[in-house]
């Protein structure tokens, strides 16, 4: 007993912090016929409810960008309070993205993501008829807390439910978010026009698919069991009980940074790209079909990258091929931006796939289901506050300036950095191992 009990420590040893993560979670104890049917199920909802939620994580923010021009109409809003609302989201997932980890210790994760869907169904459907300002943004802060702590916990919850299937599922909640995100700029003018042009209820339509994302986690709730791999992990590796100080870890820090730049290069893109074409000479709709473009690139490839990120010891070529494409998207937006419309507007979109891999890197460089809960709460807050000051920035520029030849090299100056930090957080190392020592 005590020989085999050296040769496993030894073997564990051996092991790289990735393959240590994942023999543990290979071990799987063995189970009943009627437990595996009631984890067959509960793992179908789960997945059901990924697909769900992820498709309701951005339409808040984007069928009010098709919409922006009726609403300050209706609303009587100033150009600065305008500016100030697309400022917001990233300011509201940092501020309640950090809650997120205390949440999922008193209620559960799928507890907390459930109530995140029900906050964004009832902000969506109360915000257009609160009468003023100030009640549309108080409306837009309850959705968008919702959007936060599910930001948060998407990865918690792929982590523990399938943790050898990271890179599969958070590509397929990376591309079912893309495609909320691509559907909602695409569909709410034409979804206004049909409903007899009121942007009332153009944007109170979307509460209902957000709805419909309460239904999948309600039985996950009531069931107050462990998933899966909380169960293997309890039975496996218990979890040391002392506070993981995640600041500590330099892994933590760079996938923090490199968050919040794609965040940053995100947001620009998805504000201010149309009118760097329109400038151009490009027609409007033909402006707005670009951004579509570039949003659309990111529902197969967020499928695919985070699949091969996770067959790599490093990922940081993967980084580095994204920031080369957005580099040249923002060199030709700087040269040619009308000759080349469609190339820079592809090589942009390929470059926002920064997103979904940022995503599985949370999941691969935690151990255990604490650790995930942390490092994700902590380099999405932490990001999110870097990207607030991006696209006002640019604007700043574009205003001063009377062009877009600073701001694009503000854009790729971003890109640098980026793709440095980056290429520091795809190493294969493990948060737990930094922040304990």
């Amino acid at each position: 007993m005590a020989s085999e009990e050296t040769r496993t420590v030894e073997t564990r040893t051996a092991m790289s912090p990735t393959e240590r993560g994942r023999a543990t979670a290979a071990s799987t104890p063995e189970t009943t016929p009627s437990t595996g049917r009631t984890r067959a199920w509960a793992t179908r909802l789960v997945v059901v409810g990924i697909v769900l939620s992820a498709l309701n994580l951005r339409p808040a923010i984007t069928s009010l960008g098709a919409l922006l021009e009726e609403v300050r109409d209706g609303l009587g809003m100033s150009g600065s309070v305008a500016g100030l609302l697309t400022s917001v989201p990233p300011l509201c997932f940092a501020v309640f993205g950090v809650t997120a980890p205390r949440l999922a210790r008193r209620f559960g994760p799928a507890a907390v993501v459930c109530a995140g869907m029900a906050a964004i169904t009832a902000g969506l459907l109360i915000r257009p008829y609160l009468g003023g300002t100030p009640g549309f943004l108080a409306a837009s802060a309850l959705a968008l807390m919702g959007i936060a702590v599910s930001n948060v916990l998407m990865p918690v919850i792929v982590k523990r439910w399938f943790p050898d299937r990271v890179g599969s599922m958070t590509g397929l909640y990376s591309m079912a978010l893309a495609l909320g995100t691509s559907l909602a700029a695409a569909v709410t003018v034409p979804l206004t026009d049909a409903l007899g042009g009121s942007w009332r209820s153009g944007l109170a339509v979307w509460a209902v698919i957000a709805a419909a994302a309460v239904l999948p986690w309600l039985p996950l709730v009531r069931d107050r069991g462990a998933a899966p791999a909380q169960r293997q992990e309890a039975t496996a590796t218990p979890e040391p009980q002392a506070p993981l100080r995640i600041t500590r870890s330099r892994t933590a820090w760079a996938l923090a940074v490199f968050f919040g730049l794609q965040a940053t290069a995100a947001y620009i893109t998805m504000g201010w790209m149309p009118q760097i074409f329109r400038d151009a000479g490009v027609p409007a709709g033909t402006a707005g079909v670009l951004l579509a473009v570039t949003m659309v690139m990111g529902v197969p490839l967020a499928f695919v990258i985070p699949r091969v990120a996770t067959r790599l010891p490093h990922q940081g070529p993967i980084v580095l091929v994204l920031g080369a494409c957005g580099l040249a998207g923002y060199a030709g937006l700087y040269f040619a931006p009308a000759a080349g419309a469609w190339a820079w507007a592809l090589l942009l979109g390929v470059s926002n796939c920064a997103f979904p891999l940022a995503l599985t890197m949370v999941g691969m460089r935690a151990r255990s289901g604490r650790g995930v809960v942390q490092l994700s709460a902590f380099a999405q807050s932490t990001g999110y506050l870097i990207s607030i000051p991006g696209p006002l920035l640019v604007g700043v520029l574009y205003q001063q300036s009377g062009g877009w030849g600073l701001p694009i090299a503000l854009m790729a100056g971003l890109m640098v950095p980026q793709m440095a930090v980056g290429f520091l957080a795809g190493r294969d190392r493990i948060v737990e191992d930094e922040a304990t020592r």
